[in-house]
């Protein structure tokens, strides 16, 4: 009995098409990310100092969530 390997070519474009996607949600992962850790600062930075001591932070610790290339 033979067996036979039977490989298609994928059709025109759909590679190009699948990293462009790929790209897109990349993206729009990057941006719910960076969305949700501005959320986090701003609901943070609203906290007075005692609030924040209550759960272990200090406001330099909030400040330092406020770092890299897309501060806000």
């Amino acid at each position: 009995m033979a067996i036979v390997n039977i490989t298609k070519a994928a059709p025109f474009g759909a590679i190009a098409t699948f990293r462009a996607v790929r790209a897109l949600e990349t993206v729009k992962d990057s941006f719910v990310g960076w969305n949700e850790k501005r959320n986090t600062y701003k609901q943070l930075n609203a906290l007075s100092a005692r609030e924040l001591e209550d759960i272990g932070m200090s406001r330099a610790d909030v400040e330092n969530l406020n770092t890299g290339l897309f501060r806000f």
